[in-house]
Formats: structure tokens, C-alpha cells, sequence
């Protein structure tokens, strides 16, 4: 959150945006590919609704400069970095939450979970082509004014930008060497969001404005509330129940686990969807069955859930109340025939994989 909050106001994002929807030439397909793309390789590192946030209105601004129906480019990158976002350990927030309660590391995510999203993305990409056919089909009447616009007049502070990026960078490699540096992953995310402050030096009121406070403090209520739950002994019969559920083979009783988180998922936010599973599966751990594939199963289901419901995910409804400015707002019924087959072709995916590389996620 410190380093979005510090790449913000230099237009880093809005430049990418405007590079990707010149580099598109306005051609449609083209467009929804490169917009959803940037805002999922973004994703993958950075908060994805504060990414959505700053993408979005650039997004509308091409679509109106084109003369087109900005819908399926607001949809495509709620739902691909939704998608994405699984991939990384610090890509979701679900994932930082399993991360720290298996013992997973940032290489874990990225030799079991990357390889499926990959796929799933793939298939979520393609998917949105065919659903939004008819409204990519149409031509932009516009599309020698968008070659017009110069990505580098959306850069407003390239130096700051260039800082924050080069200790981005950093602290993805330091993710990538915490297994043998002996690193937590929240040693090097402080690190780098200090190395950030030192180097950057902003004005810290301005950028403790932009840090996200009301979702730590969710994030802190809802870890108050499974802890009370669980000295209380209320998620005991949970535990039983899952215990009860291992009589069927482990395999099945993961994609049981996935596509329940899913369901879940669609309808309630998935952090606390996680965070009340969370206790549940160590509960069973401690009984001495293997969980392993189980934290993989509930990953692939709360991140690949979300995209079923227009308040499924955060960036969801961000995408949906930005578009209220368009002419064509996106409804709760437009993202139910949109969203819902990109979630079940992305869990069904996902379940495949799953099935195939059982044995990996087991050891």
C-alpha cells in the first residue's frame, strides 16, 4: 500500500493505460487485450483495486476518445486481475493470508499457483472475446485520435516513479530469494515500503492519507472476530465435519473445497471467506492430516470465486461504480451472464489442473 501510495500521483499507471490503448492502434480486440493485460501483470504485484481505481477512468477517457462501448474493457480488468492476481503470493489478498498460515513462500506460488492461473487466464481472455463479440466487432470511428495522445504527458513525476519502480523491483527479487536469504515476506515488503519513504522522501502526511486504513482495520476486526470463534470452540464441528469428509478420497475432497470456497466467494467477500477457513484447516492439520493441497484448493477457489457476482470482489464493485459515468453502467444482471462463466470456466480449469497435478501440491 506505501508504494502504490507513492506511485499514484506520478501517472506511472494512467501512462501505461494510454500506452496500451495507442500501441492498440484502436482496434478492439486488440485494445481488451493489452488494458486487461498491464492491469494484470500490475495485479500481480500491486494491489489490484487501487490499480483498477487508477486504469479505469483512463479507460473510459480512450473509449469515449474512440467512440465505443467501454463495458468490455472496464469488465476484462476487474476480471483478469482478479484472475491473475492468484498467481503471486502477494497478488491477492487471500494468498498473503494462506501464505502466513502454511508456511508458503513467495517460489511456492509461483511453481504451484502460476502455472494454472496462466491457464485460467488464458481461457478467462478468451472467453470475454466471444461473450463481448458483438460490441468488439464494431469499428471506432475515432481511432486516428487516439494515436494522438502521448503516454509521457501522463507522467507527472517520472523521477519519483523511476525510484519507486527500481525498489519495486528489488523487493520482488528479495521475494524471490527469502527462502534462502532466510527472509519473511513481510521483512522484505517493509523494507522496500521504508527504502521507498528514505529515497523518495514525499510529504509522509499525504501518502498516510492514501494508505488504505479501512481495510487494515477490516482486515484486524475479522482476525478478532475467527479468534474469538475459535477459543470459543465454535469452529470445533467444522473441524469434525472436514475430519468426517476425509473419508473420501483427498483429491475429491479438494475440489469439493475449491468449488465451495467459489460458491462462497461469488456472494460474500473472499478475505473473510479465508480467514474463516483458515483456523479451520490447521484444526485438521493438528489432527495429523495432510493439508497441503487443501491451502492450494481454497486459493484457486476465494480468487477465482470472486469474479462470479458483481460483489464477489472489490474491484468489481469499483469497476461497476465507475462506469455510472458511461453511458452504459454496468448492472448487476450484465455482470451475472459476464462474470459467471468466467468463474466457472476459471474454477473448472483450475479443478482439471488440480486433478492432474494432485501430487505436486501434496508434497
Amino acid at each position: 500500500m506505501t508504494l502504490v501510495a507513492l506511485l499514484e500521483p506520478t501517472g506511472f499507471f494512467q501512462f501505461l493505460a494510454v500506452w496500451a490503448g495507442r500501441f492498440s492502434r484502436g482496434r478492439p480486440i486488440r485494445l481488451l487485450v493489452l488494458l486487461g493485460t498491464v492491469t494484470t501483470v500490475i495485479s500481480m504485484f500491486l494491489d489490484n483495486v487501487t490499480t483498477v481505481v487508477l486504469i479505469a477512468p483512463v479507460t473510459i477517457l480512450i473509449c469515449e476518445i474512440l467512440g465505443i462501448n467501454p463495458t468490455p474493457y472496464l469488465m476484462a480488468e476487474a476480471l483478469l486481475s482478479d484472475t491473475g492476481g492468484v498467481s503471486t503470493m502477494v497478488g491477492d489478498p487471500p494468498n498473503v493470508l494462506i501464505a502466513s498460515a502454511a508456511g508458503f513462500s513467495f517460489n511456492d506460488f509461483l511453481t504451484h499457483a502460476l502455472p494454472i492461473v496462466l491457464v485460467a487466464w488464458f481461457l478467462a481472455l478468451w472467453l470475454l472475446q466471444y461473450l463481448f463479440r458483438r460490441e468488439l466487432a464494431v469499428r471506432p470511428p475515432n481511432a486516428e485520435a487516439l494515436l494522438k495522445l502521448n503516454p509521457r504527458e501522463s507522467l507527472d513525476d517520472p523521477k519519483t516513479a523511476y525510484r519507486v519502480l527500481v525498489v519495486l523491483g528489488g523487493a520482488i527479487v528479495l521475494f524471490f530469494l527469502e527462502e534462502p536469504l532466510k527472509l519473511s515476506p513481510a521483512f522484505v515488503a517493509l523494507s522496500a515500503a521504508a527504502a521507498a519513504l528514505a529515497w523518495v522522501r514525499p510529504d509522509v502526511n499525504q501518502v498516510l492519507q492514501r494508505i488504505e486504513w479501512g481495510v487494515l482495520v477490516f482486515f484486524g476486526a475479522l482476525f478478532v472476530m475467527v479468534g474469538g470463534l475459535q477459543a470459543s470452540g465454535a469452529l470445533g464441528g467444522l473441524v469434525t465435519l472436514f475430519e468426517n469428509l476425509f473419508t473420501i478420497p483427498p483429491v475429491l475432497f479438494g475440489l469439493v473445497l475449491l468449488w465451495f470456497s467459489a460458491g462462497l466467494s461469488a456472494f460474500v467477500d473472499n478475505v473473510p471467506i479465508t480467514i474463516a477457513l483458515i483456523p479451520v484447516l490447521q484444526g485438521v492439520e493438528a489432527h495429523g492430516i495432510n493439508v497441503q493441497p487443501l491451502w492450494w484448493a481454497l486459493a484457486f477457489g476465494a480468487g477465482f470465486g470472486g469474479n462470479g457476482t458483481i460483489i464477489g470482489s472489490t474491484a468489481n464493485i469499483v469497476v461497476a461504480s465507475l462506469s455510472e459515468r458511461t453511458r452504459t453502467p454496468i448492472t448487476a444482471g450484465l455482470w451475472n451472464k459476464r462474470g459467471l462463466p468466467v468463474m466457472l470456466i476459471t474454477c473448472a480449469a483450475a479443478s482439471v489442473l488440480y486433478l492432474v497435478l494432485y501430487p505436486l501440491f501434496a508434497r
